[in-house]
């Protein structure tokens, strides 16, 4: 069976981009989201959060927890580049012009778009 960990990389990435899109320190963000900065200085240092952590990251982003598990025995791709979604969804978020609705839609369309690439690679 496989393992599955956390992808570090990934969930700092996205905390970094709705960070920066909302221009706050890292103690600013730690303060919003209800956690310790430690928790976020842990993070970017590669090390694992608890399971309570991890789910209050991933809830504050909206993003579901999968996002963040990686199978730790076959490395891929996305382990060493995040998600792009997960790069652009806090991006996006964080526009005052867009609401959910046009937030999902974009995410849809740049997933489809991502699926298609890889797609045309294979051929």
């Amino acid at each position: 069976m496989a393992k599955t960990k956390i992808d570090t990389a990934g969930l700092y990435a996205a905390l970094d981009a709705e960070r920066t899109a909302r221009a706050w320190s890292w103690r600013q963000l730690a303060k919003e989201i209800g956690t310790s900065p430690s928790l976020l200085s842990r993070l970017g240092n590669e090390q694992r959060p608890d399971a309570d952590g991890f789910a209050t990251l991933v809830r504050w982003l909206k993003m579901p927890a999968e996002t963040f598990m990686i199978d730790a025995d076959s490395p891929t791709e996305s382990q060493s580049e995040p998600d792009l979604v997960t790069q652009l969804a806090p991006l996006l978020r964080a526009r005052q012009d867009l609401n959910d609705k046009d937030v999902a839609y974009l995410e849809e369309v740049i997933r489809a778009t991502v699926k298609h690439m890889h797609a045309s690679r294979e051929d």
